[in-house]
């Protein structure tokens, strides 16, 4: 159930939504890029899960910063951006939701978006038990919808070893690799999802264990999607035509020879999904500040009734449904992805510090060169995109 939540939130959001935007910048490229964010994301998430075995907390980032420095500020600062990012992201899955749903049904994306997030947050207010299952449910649909999407390309994935270089070689120029290194920071919002898990430390069995194993399994599995998807995505449609369309997977399946609005119809349960698994996390994150006395215990209280934080999920409703209705999605997806990063360089910085102070563990860990490397990654990525967009 912890790796189908995990996927829930990474597979199938990120690459229905951001797939044309990945290829407009990267090009033919696009493999390569979502490549560069597996090996950039994955650093910081085998970091994150030696931090998730040895504190497994909601609101967990900002536990770890908590144990590491102990500094409320600090503190208080991560977990506001772990707030931030979670709803930013929710607001850019919904946008993506009411851009597939628009294409069947030509119904206004500010309904539709609307409509969704009052959905879902009736669901989430509901119980963990129901929120998490449904979850599940809507990640082995669309998980089936990219398996639908390789095997009507299934001509194209013959091409991958004979066209390996076009799709993964190193650009010639630095243009080429600006754009790689750009599509590469919009695909790192594809690979988030694996910190999300944290939000259900408290309601996992034997957390110290399963939390790491999912998180890993949940990379691995995302990466290997990711990359062979992104590469049918450009064999099977021009980067430019993908750039174009709301709905680049419907498209891809329609030009391989697949029904469109079948394919749209699973890309709209995918984002489902995903602002599903942001609604259940933010408010979790919410009251665990709340318990380390960073956020106003009435919002973050439990309903004796459903046992979930009714206040905070419906405050997380209300932004995410201003912000989806104020920004774009590929603004919104780079908001998300630049927070994350902030908050990632302080969780790496964390394990360093924790390894330090409380020395070995015995659940999952990672050599002490990781963290580090995280950091150098996340900063490299993040003053990146500055330079691009300044420029």
């Amino acid at each position: 159930m912890l790796v189908l939540y995990g996927l829930g939130t990474t597979v199938g959001a990120g690459i229905y939504a951001l797939m044309g935007e990945v290829a407009d910048s990267a090009g033919m490229k696009a493999p390569l890029a979502f490549v560069v964010s597996a090996l950039l994301a994955g650093s910081t998430a085998i970091g994150f899960a030696e931090l998730a075995g040895r504190l497994p907390k909601a609101a967990g980032e900002a536990v770890f910063v908590s144990r590491a420095f102990g500094r409320r500020p600090l503190t208080a600062a991560v977990g506001s951006g772990v707030l931030l990012a979670g709803v930013v992201a929710c607001a850019a899955v919904t946008d993506a939701f009411a851009g597939y749903v628009a294409d069947i049904t030509d119904g206004p994306k500010w309904l539709l978006s609307v409509g969704l997030i009052v959905a879902l947050t009736g669901l989430a207010i509901s119980g963990a038990k129901e929120s998490v299952t449904a979850a599940a449910t809507f990640t082995i649909i669309e998980v089936g919808g990219l398996a639908l999407v390789l095997w009507a390309g299934r001509d194209s994935v013959g091409e991958l070893i004979t066209r390996a270089d076009d799709l993964l070689g190193p650009p010639t120029s630095f243009s080429g690799w600006s754009g790689v290194l750009g599509g590469a920071f919009l695909a790192y919002f594809a690979f988030l999802g694996f910190e999300d898990l944290d939000s259900v430390a408290e309601e996992t069995e034997n957390a110290r264990v399963n939390l790491p194993r999912a998180i890993l399994i949940t990379l691995g599995v995302t990466t290997v999607v990711y990359l062979t998807v992104a590469a049918v995505a450009v064999l099977e449609v021009a980067p430019e035509r993908l750039a174009l369309s709301d709905a680049p997977l419907a498209l891809i399946y329609e030009e391989a020879g697949g029904n469109r609005d079948v394919m749209a119809s699973i890309a709209a349960l995918a984002m489902v999904n995903g602002a599903l698994v942001q609604l259940v996390m933010v408010p979790r994150v919410v009251y665990g500040l709340s318990r380390l006395g960073l956020a106003p215990a009435a919002i973050g209280a439990v309903s004796p009734r459903t046992n979930t934080p009714v206040r905070a999920t419906l405050i997380a409703a209300a932004v995410i449904i201003g912000l989806t209705l104020s920004l774009d999605i590929e603004w919104l997806a780079r908001i998300t992805s630049a927070v994350t990063m902030s908050i990632f360089i302080s969780v790496n910085a964390s394990l360093i510090a924790i390894k330090r102070k409380d020395g070995p563990t015995t659940s999952f860990m990672v050599p002490g060169w990781v963290p580090w490397f995280g950091i150098v990654a996340s900063v490299g990525m993040f003053v990146t995109e500055v330079w691009r967009l300044v420029d």
